[in-house]
């Protein structure tokens, strides 16, 4: 208990050096952010009753795999996952990442915008924009936007506030950069959960738990690096789904879907292409200790502290800080698809479990650009203010992440 105790002591340090305003520190923003991260995840980790629900999140998982696998076989016959035309002597192979997992997103984009539409997804929002509001201080409008980044994503939730962006402060802004960073979005919690389900057990009920305590976790990082010295702003009225039906709402959806499918087979096949050319030049060095030089054995390293700090082994730092860094400079879906193809001694259950939380969320380099000019055409009158806050946005978003991974790390000594 007491490394990931030193490592989310460090964390909250590291984040208040690197404050714009060192000295200032929200002191029931932090209070209130640390409370809600331990209680949120002791109940979903501790709490017995709670199992029956994640048992249940997990059929839900296997049942859209089903019907979205229904779906890719119907379009795409046996490469999107129906019956094979020849005798398969490896199954392993069969498996085509864009024709039968990815297709997912879509099906998932569609249900959220029928039930944005239907209204349901928006209470939901706003009844977690009351807990954070009470618990941390922040006002209404940030707190929809905190809480519509736990399930639309980085982009989506922005729109909640649309109206208020060019009104809200700069540290409101900022910590609205920050949380979209360190949550992720609806339509990708099933595609992890499908993933990881064979390495952990309720794997949906820790990816959405994680969603959820990045947010606080993330405003008080936040609060942290650019904390607030005027009156936050106030507004609890979220806007209407734009559809004028349900049918309307799924063809919707089922576009944004698709322009978010082709940009995950796009940024997959990119970056896996430019880390494999990374390897084959860093291949020409000397090798270190007898192996060649890759890039993801310099992440390991680099990362391996920060692996350590939030509680996992030394002896699986190394591994963790690989997977850690892939998850930075590439994206976490890379990353968790690593982390399942490790034979199961290279990590022990207690390290996956802290990593599937210290990994869940949009915190990476590619994200950012999405982020920014997500962020510009929603408020161009401010794309200076947003731009030069990109960077900072990013440490705060893997800062949330490693902290979620650290109280994880905590509550699992237990």
């Amino acid at each position: 208990m007491l490394q990931p105790l030193l490592g989310l002591c460090v964390i909250l340090l590291v984040a208040g050096l690197i404050s714009e305003r060192r000295g200032v520190i929200p002191w029931r923003m932090c209070v209130g952010g640390l409370a809600l991260q331990f209680v949120l995840a002791a109940l979903m980790l501790k709490a017995p009753f709670l199992r029956g629900v994640f048992m249940a999140l997990n059929a839900v998982v296997a049942a859209m795999d089903e019907a979205t696998r229904a779906g890719t076989a119907f379009v795409f016959g046996f490469v999107g996952g129906g019956p094979a035309p020849y005798a398969v002597t490896d199954p392993g192979s069969a498996f085509i990442l864009g024709f039968q997992a990815l297709p997912l997103v879509i099906v998932i984009a569609a249900l959220a915008s029928l039930l944005y539409y239907w209204r349901v997804l928006p209470h939901v929002v706003r009844g977690f924009s009351l807990i954070l509001e009470r618990a941390m201080g922040i006002g209404g409008v940030l707190g929809v936007g905190a809480g519509g980044c736990i399930f639309l994503g980085m982009i989506e939730a922005p729109l909640l506030i649309r109206p208020y962006m060019e009104r809200i402060t700069r540290s409101e802004l900022f910590a609205m950069m920050a949380t979209g960073m360190s949550c992720i979005a609806g339509t990708m919690l099933m595609l992890y959960a499908t993933v990881l389900k064979g390495i952990i057990p309720d794997a949906l009920g820790h990816i959405l738990t994680a969603s959820v305590i990045h947010a606080p976790a993330a405003l008080l990082i936040a609060g942290l690096m650019l904390p607030e010295t005027k009156e936050p702003t106030l507004g609890r009225k979220i806007p209407k789904s734009p559809a004028s039906g349900s049918m309307d709402a799924v063809v919707s959806g089922t576009a944004d879907g698709l322009k978010l499918f082709w940009s995950i087979i796009a940024t997959l096949l990119v970056f896996v292409a430019l880390v494999k050319l990374a390897n084959i030049l860093l291949g020409a060095l000397p090798g270190v200790a007898g192996t060649p030089l890759t890039l993801e054995r310099m992440l390991g390293v680099a990362m391996a502290p920060a692996a350590w700090l939030i509680g996992v082994p030394w002896a699986e730092a190394a591994t963790a800080g690989s997977l850690l860094g892939t998850k930075i400079v590439l994206n976490e879906f890379i990353a968790f698809i690593d982390m399942a193809k490790l034979p199961p001694e290279a990590l022990s259950e207690h390290a996956r479990l802290i990593l599937t939380y210290a990994m869940c969320s949009f915190a990476n380099c590619g994200s950012v650009g999405i982020l920014l000019a997500g962020m510009t055409a929603i408020c161009p009158s401010r794309k200076a203010e947003i731009t030069a806050l990109g960077g900072r946005a990013l440490i705060g978003g893997v800062l949330a992440s490693l902290s979620t991974g650290a109280v994880v790390g905590i509550l699992a000594a237990f």
